[in-house]
């Protein structure tokens, strides 16, 4: 008896050895958005997206692909084929992280810009394409803008923020509201520390000789924080993305608290 019970426990255990040196099928956490979430350009430093510094937040079964791009709406995501692009490449168990809406505002721009309407319609394209081919979409609504007037932070996003909540609400997808989050960051900073996060240069920097005041993209501390702020979400809303983040994220949340 004991000499079955040995063997079977010795086939167990050379069933997880050689499973534990089978490699892994690795998942994929696509990115589509804007400039504040894209990679930059070299020239561009220190302004830094806040997906360069989510990517390196995960374990190495996890790839990152980042298809957010400057100056992009969930129009020009679409017309351009970025959106296409994505959804070819999505496999089954894949997330894909949305974040629109800085030039969805930009209705004056006509292969930009999107009414409401349009905008809901779009982000629902993202989202049921994406659960077709079995993966798991999550939205986000826009970072806040840092705009102060007497002291006091200024919605500059209006009704954007509200149609991608609607949209959660309405087919059940994860929702990290980032507008509330960063509103919230930037109001407890107050205007003066605020400007710490942003893309805030003197004169006689290499890639800005003449300075640079920019209140709408980060630099590379500012990525750190918002991209701590997803991770944080993850984490506090149990998605099991949450599970292939790196320990590390909890020191790095913790440093920027």
């Amino acid at each position: 008896m004991s000499k079955h019970i040995f063997t079977s426990l010795g086939g167990l255990l050379l069933l997880v050895l050689v499973y534990s040196f089978i490699p892994q099928p690795k998942k994929t956490v696509w990115m589509i958005g804007d400039s504040t979430m894209s990679i930059k350009v070299p020239d561009k430093f220190p302004e830094t997206g806040w997906g360069e510094a989510f990517a390196k937040m995960f374990k190495t079964n996890v790839d990152v692909i980042n298809k957010a791009k400057n100056g992009r709406s969930t129009k020009s995501c679409i017309n351009e084929g970025i959106w296409k692009e994505v959804y070819d490449g999505l496999k089954p168990g894949d997330y894909v992280i949305i974040q629109f809406g800085h030039n969805d505002e930009k209705v004056h721009k006509p292969n930009t810009g999107t009414t409401i309407d349009e905008y809901k319609a779009n982000l629902s394209l993202f989202v049921t394409e994406t659960r077709s081919k079995k993966g798991q979409p999550i939205l986000l609504t826009s970072i806040a803008r840092r705009a102060f007037e007497e002291g006091k932070l200024v919605d500059t996003h209006g009704a954007y923020p509200d149609a991608v909540r609607k949209v959660a609400d309405s087919l059940d997808v994860p929702l990290i509201d980032l507008t509330r989050q960063t509103s919230e960051l930037l109001t407890e900073l107050g205007e003066e520390k605020s400007a710490g996060i942003f893309l805030h240069l003197p004169e006689g920097h290499t890639n800005y000789p003449k300075g640079v005041v920019d209140n709408t993209h980060l630099n590379e501390h500012g990525a750190r924080t918002i991209a701590t702020l997803v991770a944080r979400e993850l984490e506090r809303q149990q998605m099991p993305l949450a599970k292939d983040l790196l320990e590390l994220s909890s020191a790095v949340k913790n440093k920027n608290k």
